[in-house]
């Protein structure tokens, strides 16, 4: 029987003091909290199943409430997901979550906003999703792929600090956003790894290819991970590897 295995870890980094990555892996969520070593699932390939990591805006109250909120409603509709326009619309779904709760708190989260970014594995294909910069890539024969679209642009000469141009949340009244939605062809072996930034940004885009030839599963996530920490550990860490695979049949014995 085709399945999927995830493979998935999430860590503070060296420098923040608490996490504000949240992951959803079908209906298993893991938020604003630390793994100390990589968690494997695996599911049977049919009922859309989603994998989406939320990376809660640093320097904004609230970042880790925002990306628990929207990866546990993302865990929530991941049944339903079944097409690029169900993905549109759980993803703006949860934008306004992010900006009711926000306003339901009396000020204190006031712009608190998240970056969201997934996969919805079908049996024949994959929708790729995201809002903000956390990436999605391809692992294939042909090397990494970006399948994400990033939305924080090149820094400006002499702003050393870049800013996303959409988000869930984060400005104090309501903006809509337009989610990045493609699909993907699905075949047995494919790979993809569904990450933070404070994978990305530190750790240059041949390492982690090298890591994803080199391993599968628990140990990719493990020493995507390391590499993160090795870089400085800048800022939260979160990974989730993904491989479509197919069991073996069972060896026929002779009598």
């Amino acid at each position: 029987m085709p399945y999927v295995a995830v493979s998935a870890i999430s860590h503070p980094g060296l420098l923040r003091e608490h996490n504000e990555d949240s992951l959803a892996i079908g209906p298993w969520t893991l938020c604003a909290t630390v793994t100390e070593s990589p968690q494997t699932l695996v599911f049977p390939l049919g009922t859309p199943l989603v994998v989406a990591v939320a990376d809660g805006l640093g320097g904004h109250p609230g970042g880790e409430v925002a990306s628990a909120l929207v990866v546990r409603r993302m865990a929530t509709l991941g049944p339903a997901l079944s097409s690029e326009t169900a993905v549109r619309d759980a993803v703006n779904a949860c934008n306004r979550a992010v900006y009711q709760a926000a306003d339901g708190d009396g000020g204190g989260l006031t712009a608190m906003g998240t970056t969201v970014a997934g996969l919805v594995i079908q049996p024949d294909a994959a929708l790729v999703f995201n809002v903000g910069d956390s990436e999605v890539l391809a692992a294939g024969a042909d090397g990494l792929r970006l399948l994400s679209v990033d939305d924080n642009p090149p820094h400006p000469p002499g702003r050393p600090v870049s800013l996303v141009t959409q988000c869930l949340g984060g400005s104090p009244a309501y903006r809509a956003v337009d989610p990045h939605v493609s699909t993907a062809p699905l075949t047995p072996g494919a790979r993809w790894l569904v990450c933070s930034d404070g994978l990305t940004d530190p750790v240059p885009r041949d390492v982690v290819e090298e890591i994803l030839r080199a391993h599968d599963d628990g140990r990719a996530a493990f020493e995507l991970w390391h590499a993160a920490i090795a870089a400085g550990g800048p800022d939260n860490i979160t990974v989730a590897v993904v491989r479509v695979g197919e069991e073996q049949e069972p060896p026929v014995r002779s009598a």
